[in-house]
């Protein structure tokens, strides 16, 4: 019997404005699993994420644990669902501690609050470390760290990561990967992740779609998607 998708897109339409974006994509993800998203710039591979958390319109369906979904953000989080956009997106004028906590604004519980911030500082040494500091003092990995910290106050069952290595030294990206591999190795948590470190992304994913032009033009394990010559293809503009 075939196993029912924890996510899953059918058919879906996108973009912004007038221009569409994604030409009649299909994918899913299971419980547990790491996905990546691969493709140019331009592809669609962050519009889908932003599709699925509700922050731009879509055609098509979304289903999440077998039910259909109509996203919007308030509602995807308290459903598990977190989202970590691109570009670090921390509260400058706030300490690490206080951004966590804003993470967690939704639980209307302080002690649960709390508990949750200290379970992320165990997660994340180098935030304790820094947890009176200012957001805005932290560098750029670390404000990536704390991004997706932040993004686990929710204790989402499905994280949705976009381009969590942009313009980070090859040593903070390693450190990221790490990170998102021990996510979800010790809280089972699915990541669909969209990046173009795909050297150091694609040993660690279980399945990986690749697009162009909006449209998903392949799909595979991690390790048949490297040796294949798609993406070589793909990022020539060969298809």
């Amino acid at each position: 019997m075939e196993k029912e998708k924890f996510l899953e897109l059918k058919n879906m339409e996108a973009g912004y404005n007038e221009t569409k974006i994604l030409h009649d994509v299909s994918l899913f993800i299971n419980e547990g699993e790491i996905v990546a998203l691969m493709g140019p710039n331009g592809a669609g591979k962050s519009t889908i994420l932003k599709a699925i958390f509700g922050l731009i319109p879509h055609t098509g369906n979304i289903f999440y644990e077998g039910e259909k979904i109509h996203p919007a953000p308030d509602r995807l989080v308290k459903m598990g669902i977190a989202f970590v956009p691109q570009g670090r997106r921390v509260f400058n004028n706030l300490t690490v501690e206080e951004n966590l906590e804003i993470g967690g604004f939704f639980l209307n519980d302080k002690t649960e609050c709390s508990r949750r911030v200290e379970h992320l500082f165990h997660l994340f040494p180098m935030l304790h470390e820094k947890r009176r500091e200012y957001a805005g003092s932290l560098s750029g990995g670390q404000q990536q760290l704390l991004s997706i910290a932040r993004g686990l106050m929710t204790q989402p069952k499905l994280l949705l990561l976009d381009e969590p290595t942009l313009g980070l030294a090859p040593k903070v990206v390693k450190e990221i990967f790490q990170m998102i591999k021990t996510i979800n190795k010790n809280h089972k948590t699915a990541i669909m992740v969209v990046e173009h470190n795909l050297h150091s992304l694609l040993p660690i994913t279980h399945r990986a779609y690749v697009l162009a032009h909006g449209k998903i033009v392949a799909s595979d394990t991690g390790p048949v998607i490297a040796q294949s010559d798609i993406l070589e293809r793909v990022f020539m503009g060969k298809i």
